[in-house]
Order: C-alpha cells, then sequence, then structure tokens
C-alpha cells in the first residue's frame, strides 16, 4: 500500500488499522508471559471513559493518561472543541507532539495545582485561554462554568505525579457528579 493510499484514508482509520495488526501479533504470541503481559490492557480504568454529559457538557476521565503519548492520544481522539484540564510536572516533559491536536482543538487548558511553567511555555501562543486552579474540583467548576460551548472537558494530566490514577479517576468522577 502507497503513503498516498494510507493518507487518504485519515488518520483514525490509519491508527486502528495499526494497533488491529498490532493485536494480531499479539495473540499469536507463542509465549504465555509475553501474553499474559497485555491481557491487563482491556482492564484499564480512567482511560477516555465517560463520566457524565451535564446541561450539554460531556465529561471524559483519562487520569490514566500519565505520559504525553497517551494524552495526544486522548486529545487526538476526541471529537470537536476540548476543555484540557491537565496537571503541571517538576520533571521535565517533551509537550511537542501534542501542539498539534492542542492547537486544532484546545480552546482552553486548566492547569491543576501548580508547577505549570511547562505547560504555559509549551502552549501559549496555541492555546488560547491557559488558566491555573490549586484543586482539580477548581478545574472541574472552572470547565462547567466557561463561556466555551461545545467543548468536551477532558482530564487528561499527561504527566506522573505520584498520585495513583484510581485516586485521580475517582477524585474526578466525584468533582463532575457535585456539579
Amino acid at each position: 500500500m502507497s503513503i498516498e493510499v494510507l493518507a487518504k484514508q485519515g488518520h483514525e482509520k490509519v491508527f486502528t488499522g495499526l494497533a488491529g495488526i498490532e493485536t494480531a501479533k499479539l495473540r499469536k504470541m507463542r509465549n504465555e508471559g509475553l501474553r499474559n503481559c497485555f491481557r491487563h490492557l482491556d482492564e484499564t480504568h480512567y482511560r477516555m471513559e465517560y463520566v457524565a454529559t451535564i446541561q450539554g457538557r460531556t465529561f471524559i476521565n483519562d487520569a490514566a493518561s500519565h505520559n504525553t503519548n497517551a494524552t495526544w492520544y486522548a486529545l487526538e481522539n476526541t471529537k470537536g472543541s476540548i476543555i484540557w484540564i491537565t496537571e503541571g510536572s517538576k520533571v521535565p516533559n517533551d509537550y511537542s507532539k501534542i501542539a498539534a491536536p492542542a492547537l486544532r482543538k484546545v480552546r482552553m487548558m486548566i492547569c491543576v495545582g501548580g508547577n505549570s511553567e511547562q505547560l504555559h511555555e509549551n502552549f501559549s501562543g496555541i492555546v488560547p485561554k491557559i488558566n491555573d486552579v490549586n484543586t482539580l474540583g477548581e478545574a472541574v467548576h472552572q470547565a462547567f462554568y466557561s463561556n466555551i460551548d461545545d467543548a468536551t472537558i477532558i482530564y487528561s494530566p499527561a504527566t506522573e505525579n505520584g498520585t495513583s490514577c484510581d485516586y485521580q479517576g475517582e477524585a474526578f468522577r466525584h468533582e463532575v457528579n457535585e456539579l
């Protein structure tokens, strides 16, 4: 298949096709130990999890996205405009791969918990509105009451902050259900 044919299919079909190829390869593995390493992937909690739609605002819990690759996938595969709730980090991160979907889709970024200097440096001029808040509850409230209509609100940290995704995922779900 030529690169032109691949390009005409659109990136969603290409990603799905590549994932399908990898899945087929994994199923054919002869080593039971290796197969077992990948069985947990279907059980991942807080990965692009629909939480609720409240007054026309959809909330997606992607607390399991503890790196920029996972957050890229979340932003790339969310349809329409996005309000992105993320977290700052003391550890340097390469946010360059998130720049393209952020430019196309993210209308507002809300940075939780401080250490957001890297996020401001990387997304100023790309995301129209970047705000800092102290807590996840403040972020959910600010996103919900923003004047950005028809945007999906997605919580995707893009960084490992030492807090388990179970805790973060439950906290996000709780804050949304408190609205």
